[in-house]
């Protein structure tokens, strides 16, 4: 084979560098925007924020003493030229900060005084922050009551070793024997000595901690209770003694059968199960509340509909006039310069966004206004390439702006993506929105008897009869995506 040399001529589509981070910034959701812009800030010094939470902020420094970081004292002086410039106007991402560049060019002596008076308030006797208290873990809570109910040191080790050995819900699930068998042979202690000190736990509050499986947890509580019938305390242990699987999978019938009681005992009995905590050391555990920011707000205005960013996770973005000043004396050569690009970069991908954000979110407010109006029974069909053609953008950009991306409205907080869904024909020749019908089997499950429960196929016949065609598998699939629990654990006496 003779080897030789050609030139050929091709084209091909390649992302620049500001159209990756134009696609990424898009797909990211709220908090991790602003993770990435605060790395984006550490690296690059042209970059600057002008929202900056930590700015009035105090700390403590590693002597004792209290300093404060006031925005005033950090604005880079000359800032102002650079919003002043035509040429770098468009690196500002917010223009009305820009304009009140000169006030913050002024520096000042700064005391913890100044920000007392400010933040204090009429109603407010010390408006300095305070505290937050501490939390007491379940250990913690049943170390304190054992050493206000024990005084032996050797009760209290071996009280304390069961208190070890619980798990977060308060169960012990390890067996006594293993316990004492990890125990070292000199110190000399019996299994009854373990087994007295787990009953003294389980003589703590919260009543049913130190129970080794559900039902010893539940006839703990069960005994606690004041003021409770013989009978229908005698019949509630029975029943979660013996017979609490049965009355998990409400199979009433057969616990009456066994127990030979009838509605009213049983009734009765129910009631006071319900009352006890299967898991009693859930209180006490440290959860953390997630939660969410919007980034579009939904509000009913005299023309309608309205839909507006939200200004609080829209970060404030600008040029430092100080860096900008250098490389205009220098004529742009230095290397900042390439720093400079990437922070107009970055603005500009940043205001494109959110750009982006608010118009997908009033394309789907635009063709979503009966659920607005009606609620989710009103949902109707929508899918990401109707919002895409509507817009001009590919159905890839739809999906990146939808993801974890949430609106605020008057029903509740929602990702954008659950205004997208399937549709399900009607026998009109139509079709519904599979939240639609969502909604309509968790209006009918509401509605319905508790003593005679809908089962799948009466909702799919209910729900044909209004015009909707669902199998009643899809019942059953919707059904435990709103989970709701089956029939038979729907029923009562």
């Amino acid at each position: 084979m003779k080897q030789s040399l050609q030139l050929r001529t091709s084209q091909h589509l390649a992302l620049t560098p500001q159209l990756q981070q134009s696609i990424r910034l898009l797909q990211l959701s709220t908090l991790e925007l602003h993770q990435e812009l605060e790395h984006i800030l550490s690296d690059n010094p042209l970059l600057e924020r002008v929202d900056d939470p930590l700015d009035n902020s105090v700390r403590l420094l590693a002597d004792g003493a209290i300093s404060g970081t006031a925005s005033t004292m950090d604005a880079p002086v000359g800032d102002s030229e650079v919003s002043s410039s035509p040429t770098e106007a468009e690196a500002a991402f917010d223009t009305p900060a820009a304009s009140d560049n000169a006030a913050e060019n002024t520096e000042g002596e700064w005391s913890f005084d100044d920000v007392s008076r400010n933040a204090k308030t009429p109603d407010d006797e010390d408006a300095r922050p305070q505290l937050e208290a501490h939390e007491s873990t379940l250990r913690e809570y049943l170390r304190q009551q054992m050493r206000e109910t024990l005084k032996n040191p050797r009760d209290r080790a071996l009280v304390e070793l069961v208190i070890d050995a619980l798990d977060d819900n308060g169960y012990l699930e390890e067996l006594l024997e293993e316990i004492h068998a990890r125990l070292p042979a000199e110190l000399d202690i019996d299994i009854e000595e373990l087994s007295t000190a787990l009953s003294m736990v389980q003589s703590f509050d919260p009543a049913g901690i130190g129970a080794r499986n559900p039902a010893e947890c539940l006839t703990l509580q069960i005994n606690r209770f004041i003021k409770v019938p013989y009978v229908t305390r005698r019949l509630a242990l029975a029943i979660v003694q013996y017979h609490l699987t049965l009355f998990a999978q409400r199979d009433f019938n057969k616990i009456k059968k066994a127990l030979e009681c009838d509605d009213e005992d049983l009734r009765e009995a129910q009631t006071i199960i319900k009352q006890c905590n299967p898991h009693p050391g859930a209180p006490f555990a440290a959860n953390t509340s997630d939660y969410v920011v919007p980034d579009v707000i939904v509000r009913r205005c005299k023309q309608g509909w309205q839909v507006m960013l939200n200004n609080a996770v829209m970060p404030r973005l600008r040029v430092n006039a100080l860096y900008a000043s250098i490389l205009r004396q220098s004529k742009g050569e230095g290397a900042l310069t390439s720093q400079l690009q990437e922070a107009k970069w970055l603005i500009k991908n940043m205001r494109q966004r959110f750009d982006t954000i608010l118009r997908v979110a009033q394309a789907i407010v635009e063709r979503q206004r009966n659920f607005f109006s009606h609620g989710a029974v009103a949902m109707r069909p929508l899918v990401l390439r109707e919002i895409a053609d509507t817009l001009g953008l590919h159905e890839s950009t739809i999906s990146r702006v939808t993801t974890q991306k949430y609106m605020l409205t008057p029903h509740g907080m929602f990702e954008l993506k659950y205004f997208f869904g399937s549709h399900v024909a009607t026998e009109a020749g139509g079709e519904a929105s599979s939240t639609a019908i969502r909604a309509l089997i968790k209006q009918l499950i509401g509605a319905e008897d508790s003593k005679n429960p809908f089962s799948d196929s009466k909702i799919a016949n209910m729900l044909a009869e209004q015009g909707m065609v669902v199998a009643r598998r899809t019942v059953a699939k919707y059904r435990e995506a709103l989970k709701i629990p089956p029939v038979n654990l729907r029923k009562a006496l």
